[in-house]
């Protein structure tokens, strides 16, 4: 959406160029806010054609079935075609059920929000029980704490390789263990699910947590259009791109997002919405520049911070560095709060403002030395 609303705002007057955005639906998913669609809680109808209306751009609703990156087409739904002459590719991740035998057939996830009503269904109608949150990345922390708060008589389990916040300082991690506590949740650090059953999960080592419903947060993977198409992909199947975002094997088509592998000073960029952003509009901004005749510019992004939703009263939030590792600075509680549902509502009044004022979306961190890759300019 960044790179479509940037992009049509600046060229909506310009001859000979036309924007076309393809989505599944007409709504809006507001990933950041599926943990909360997944306990019931009803969110605003956010209408992409909507926001697109006046900016120039087409809609076309439709899932991507596949992208043929040397003729220069993108197919809809196995019937329809489209040309591109530039192509922005954001098909964004989901949720790895590959990782353990049975997680695709037994396990809920939060890949969107049909995903996240049918867990929110489920939950509705159990009146005791296990519910198990396989993965205590940011993503299980933030649906355990939200669904032991909202169902507070099914016992509710997080399961994880690592500690819940293992990447924040002490001061948080020890905040938002404490949150989890007072909650009810159940944290077990160190283990790794092995398999999904119908009614439980099996860790290595062989015992057996029994489980009511099983939320799948552990890992996300990309959408297989980019691979098939011959584009130049990572091991994880996110397409390589220069410093520019561009694909390195066919620079016609821009990556942005978490279907992007995309090389800073600190490593490969991951998935999240600070980050996703700014590619989008990056990208938008070097079509701009192709289009006027000039060349693109690197792209840099710095990490600023971490916020975490510990059920709707509370939440911690985690300043970082530009390399994403973490500063002293933790808001707590309420303060934190705020700040969260702040962060959490931004991406679409950001938009609105972008149709306007295209400039108003170009401003993030760069990050300094910590996002320098040696050769960029």
């Amino acid at each position: 959406m960044a790179a479509a609303v940037q992009l049509a705002a600046r060229v909506k007057r310009r001859e000979g160029v036309r924007v076309t955005v393809v989505n599944a639906q007409e709504r809006f998913t507001e990933r950041m806010r599926l943990h909360m669609t997944a306990t019931g809680q009803r969110l605003a109808e956010l209408r992409v054609p909507e926001l697109l209306a006046g900016t120039g751009a087409r809609f076309v609703r439709g899932w991507v079935t596949a992208v043929d990156a040397d003729a220069k087409t993108v197919r809809i739904d196995d019937d329809r075609v489209l040309r591109y002459d530039t192509l922005v590719y954001g098909l964004g991740g989901f949720a790895d059920t590959s990782a353990a035998p049975g997680a695709e057939d037994h396990a809920y996830t939060l890949s969107g929000a049909q995903d996240a009503e049918a867990l929110a269904d489920r939950l509705a109608r159990l009146g005791g029980g296990t519910v198990v949150v396989a993965g205590s990345g940011l993503t299980g922390i933030e649906s355990a704490a939200e669904i032991a708060e909202r169902h507070p008589r099914p016992s509710v389990v997080l399961l994880g390789r690592a500690e819940p916040g293992a990447a924040m300082n002490p001061k948080a991690t020890s905040y938002l263990r404490a949150a989890l506590d007072r909650l009810g949740v159940q944290v077990r650090a160190g283990v790794e699910v092995v398999k999904v059953l119908p009614d439980a999960v099996e860790l290595a080592g062989g015992e057996n947590i029994v489980a009511d419903a099983i939320l799948w947060t552990s890992g996300t993977r990309v959408s297989p259009p980019a691979a098939a198409a011959g584009l130049a992909v990572d091991e994880r199947g996110r397409i390589v791109t220069d410093a520019t975002l561009r694909s390195v094997s066919h620079p016609e088509v821009y990556a942005i997002g978490d279907a992007a592998a995309i090389r800073q000073g600190y490593g490969i960029m991951h998935g999240t919405c600070q980050g996703g952003m700014p590619t989008g509009v990056h990208a938008a901004l070097s079509i701009d520049r192709v289009l006027r005749g000039k060349q693109p510019k690197p792209f840099r992004f710095g990490y600023y911070h971490t916020p975490v939703s510990l059920g709707r009263g509370d939440a911690v939030v985690q300043f970082t560095r530009p390399d994403d590792s973490p500063r002293r600075i933790c808001p707590t509680g309420r303060t934190a709060v705020r700040y969260k549902e702040t962060v959490t509502a931004s991406p679409w009044p950001t938009y609105g403002r972008m149709k306007k004022v295209p400039a108003s979306g170009a401003f993030w961190p760069r990050g300094g030395r910590f996002t320098r890759v040696r050769g960029d300019e």
